[in-house]
């Protein structure tokens, strides 16, 4: 502990965001700087609790404490290493994690929690601006060789504990490039990708190979359950068995990416897009693969059905691509500003959360659904229509009831559907290996993170079904031990999450 009474001396504090009118006329990243003095400050709030409950908070186990002092003192080496110790990516969770344990911080008890997200974020920065960041390949060579198919935050984690631990370790990618949702489902004003890309540069460096624009498994290039836009034009297809028999061991990390659709009548018309069919292209002509998005929000009234984080994303892409007005409809209940006696601390904290998009523009509607959605003639989409519903909730499930009378309708001419996925794809390698499956259609995992299929392994979304950043990276960091110690008979490789976790998700 660094300053024993910084938690009474300091308020929580964040960096400024960038004024509206500015960024939103730009892709770039819309926080300031924030000052060492004042990280070191954040960082002095962390208390010296008996039990730090930012540990269990976190799935990665990451030495939130610890690494909070050094900071303190200025010693950004050694807090450096205590970050890498356990996450292999800080500077990706330090953008995009909803940071669960913030929400453990024992200072929550009665007052703000420790700034924890925004202090590992800018540890990490400080190890790539210093040089501390450097490949870690492995001077032991096992003869053994790992297929990972999906370049998520799972899969990669997972590529790189296994090249670390000696194998030979092949990612297969169906995108244009490696990187999965962080790539193309993450817009740049929530993280450049030029963070991804010199992360990717290690894992080239440590031996990981990437093969590109390969999609796994027969029928993975055309299947139903296939988000449009997944595979990169002209995806070479590779059948699944040839994966096993040119590896010892299969990854399975493609993700839960089988989009929920609206089941009203107008679901087909021509401007009624799942989040990823608008938010890739986006990202395609950032990083100028497509000259034009084929979807884009420039000058139309758009309603995004789904108030969570895909739907902030789409929000916030919208405003930069110019929509006339923007509408986020969400079918739950507006939460509460703060926990409410239901959801006590150390529980994930259910209140009303403001994204930067949400500072744009744009209105947020609660407790509303859809019903219809109107053509204007021609196939296209003009207005939608909906109404006001009444949560109840019947054997601890919500059960959503109409309010008479309180029938509107908004103008639109894009919907776009942010409304969660449904599961991993059954088309692929789910298929051709005839894996089986949990009752959330997800691929079940037994408690060594194994399928069904002898030498295949499955982490991340794709058993766990659509979860956080740092859940992914745990999986796969744990999943690796597991293909280690099947590949080797025994593993010193870490992993965050017992097996006993994997059953109790």
């Amino acid at each position: 502990m660094g300053k024993i009474t910084g938690f009474l001396e300091y308020e929580r504090a964040l960096p400024a965001r960038r004024p509206v009118a500015g960024r939103v006329r730009d892709w770039r990243e819309v926080y300031e700087p924030f000052p060492e003095e004042q990280l070191r400050k954040q960082a002095a709030r962390c208390m010296d609790c008996g039990i730090p409950f930012c540990h269990d908070g976190c799935p990665l186990g990451n030495l939130i404490p610890e690494w909070n002092h050094l900071v303190y003192r200025a010693d950004w080496f050694d807090a450096s290493e205590r970050l890498h110790a356990t996450n292999n990516f800080p500077e990706l969770t330090g953008r995009l994690c909803p940071a669960p344990c913030e929400g453990a911080c024992v200072l929550g008890i009665n007052a703000d929690p420790v700034t924890i997200e925004r202090v590992e974020r800018d540890i990490a920065e400080r190890a790539w601006s210093e040089g501390w960041v450097t490949p870690h390949a492995s001077s032991v060579h096992t003869g053994k060789s790992v297929a990972v198919v999906g370049s998520g935050p799972a899969g990669l984690a997972a590529a790189q504990q296994l090249v670390r631990g000696g194998h030979r370790v092949v990612v297969y990618e169906r995108a244009e490039r490696p990187g999965g949702l962080l790539r193309y489902g993450i817009p740049e004003f929530k993280m450049e990708k030029a963070v991804l890309d010199r992360r990717l540069g290690q894992l080239e460096a440590e031996g990981v190979e990437f093969r590109c624009s390969t999609s796994v498994g027969t029928g993975s290039t055309a299947g139903a359950d296939v988000t449009a836009g997944a595979c990169a034009p002209g995806a070479t297809e590779l059948p699944a068995t040839a994966l096993l028999a040119e590896h010892d061991a299969v990854v399975l990390a493609g993700g839960s990416t089988v989009p929920r659709r609206l089941a009203v009548p107008g679901h087909d018309l021509a401007g009624v897009h799942v989040a990823m069919e608008y938010l890739k292209p986006a990202n395609l002509v950032r990083e100028g693969r497509l000259a034009e998005p084929p979807v884009t929000a420039a000058g139309k009234h758009v309603v995004i059905i789904g108030g969570g984080d895909t739907g902030a994303d789409c929000l916030g892409t919208a405003h930069r691509q110019g929509a006339r007005s923007v509408h986020q409809l969400e079918i739950l209940e507006q939460p509460p500003l703060e926990r409410t006696p239901e959801n006590p601390w150390p529980t994930w904290p259910l209140i009303l959360r403001t994204s930067s998009a949400h500072e744009e523009g744009g209105e947020r509607l609660f407790s509303v659904t859809a019903s219809e959605l109107v053509d204007d003639g021609t196939g296209a989409v003009r207005a939608l229509r909906g109404h006001q519903v009444a949560v109840t909730t019947v054997d601890g499930r919500p059960q959503f009831e109409p309010l008479p009378g309180s029938t509107f309708e908004l103008p639109c001419e894009l919907v776009l559907l942010a409304m969660g996925f449904s599961g991993a794809e059954r088309s692929g390698p789910v298929g051709e290996l005839a894996l089986a499956l949990d009752s959330r259609g997800s691929v079940a995992a037994g408690v060594d993170w194994s399928t069904s299929c002898p030498g295949v392994f499955v982490c991340g979304d794709m058993t766990r079904g659509q979860s956080l950043i740092v859940w992914a990276i745990a999986e796969g960091r744990s999943c690796a031990a597991s293909v280690d110690r099947y590949l080797m008979g025994e593993t010193a490789l870490p992993a965050p999450l017992e097996p006993g976790q994997l059953a109790l998700r």
